[in-house]
């Protein structure tokens, strides 16, 4: 079993910056990715962005430029520096891991508010 805890949302001004941190534990195999999405009420679940565990990285559209994701591999921890928030960032943010092509895990989530 694997276990995600994310830190780090809260709430922002718009043009602000906000860094979530998502530590795994657990049974956790060297070769996965590690990511975030988010859910903002009504829509659907989307990509923020993640990383394997060879430092590949993929954005979702609505954040390249403005998001970084990186880990640590030697923490299992993976981050997420969001810079130049807008409203629209505003979501449930939630952190992933997904290993030997079929194990997915979730964290609980953690708000992020962008105000205007």
């Amino acid at each position: 079993q694997v276990h995600l805890v994310e830190s780090g949302g809260g709430l922002v001004q718009a043009g602000g910056s906000l860094r979530l941190s998502c530590a795994a534990s657990g049974s956790i195999f060297s070769i996965n990715t590690m990511g975030w999405y988010r859910q903002a009420p009504g829509k659907q679940r989307e990509l923020v962005a993640h990383i394997t565990s060879g430092g590949i990285t993929n954005y979702g559209d609505s954040v390249k430029g403005r998001f970084t994701i990186s880990r640590d591999n030697a923490k299992n921890t993976v981050y997420l520096q969001m810079n130049s928030l807008k409203p629209e960032d505003t979501a449930v943010y939630y952190c992933n891991l997904f290993q030997r092509l079929q194990y997915n895990y979730w964290g609980q989530g953690t708000q992020v508010t962008v105000s205007s």
